[in-house]
């Protein structure tokens, strides 16, 4: 499905907000009944499996931040980009901040939800932030 670039923009934005609501549930209902999310190459299929996915972010960081960087059409994709922040004091976290940025690949189905979603982030980076703390901006 082709979505008018108004509408992404708008489903991106409360794509986003239900990420800062730390309402794993809330993320996964942006997805189809059985729609995909692949992060860095792990998926998870199908509504729970979401909810799983994004409850283990929201766990591991309490205070956890997520900001849209851009959203664009690219073919018959979407393209959503994002900054993740938080504060990683979840079971086993060692209090330190981090702050990675990444993008999701969307392809919408008929209904108007995420049927795929393939999300890339620098995986080396992010655990170095886990072990060190995010670098703080100058």
């Amino acid at each position: 499905m082709i979505i008018e670039p108004a509408q992404l923009r708008d489903f991106a934005k409360r794509y986003t907000a239900a990420w800062c609501s730390r309402k794993a549930a809330s993320v996964a209902a942006f997805f189809a009944p059985n729609g995909s999310l692949s992060v860095n190459g792990a998926p998870a299929a199908g509504r729970g499996a979401i909810t799983e996915v994004a409850q283990g972010f929201m766990t591991a960081f309490p205070d956890m931040e997520l900001l849209m960087d851009d959203v664009r059409i690219e073919g018959d994709r979407a393209v959503y980009h994002w900054t993740f922040i938080g504060t990683n004091t979840g079971p086993g976290g060692r209090g330190l901040r981090v702050r990675f940025s990444g993008f999701e690949k969307w392809k919408i189905g008929g209904d108007g939800l995420i049927a795929e979603s393939h999300g890339q982030f620098d995986s080396a980076d992010y655990q170095l932030q886990l072990e060190r703390g995010a670098e703080e901006p100058r």
